[in-house]
């Protein structure tokens, strides 16, 4: 007598596999089209900010004689 073997869910390990190096090559396009299509890096600005409050004093108090 013959025998059949049937191999119908063999290969189901490697569907899993699949799915996460799919999902990590599509976040690495996403993140390269990021990078390279819109320039790179942004710019960095020069920001100089010079802030001159006017001088403030604080009232005399009473009874020092001043």
């Amino acid at each position: 007598m013959a025998e059949n073997t049937n191999n119908t869910g063999g290969g189901g390990g490697n569907t899993g596999l699949a799915f996460i190096v799919g999902a990590i090559v599509v976040v690495l396009a996403v993140v390269a089209w990021f990078v390279f299509a819109r320039g790179g890096a942004p710019e960095t600005k020069q920001i100089d900010v010079d802030v001159d409050l006017p001088e403030v004093s604080a009232p005399q108090v009473p009874g020092t004689g001043g």
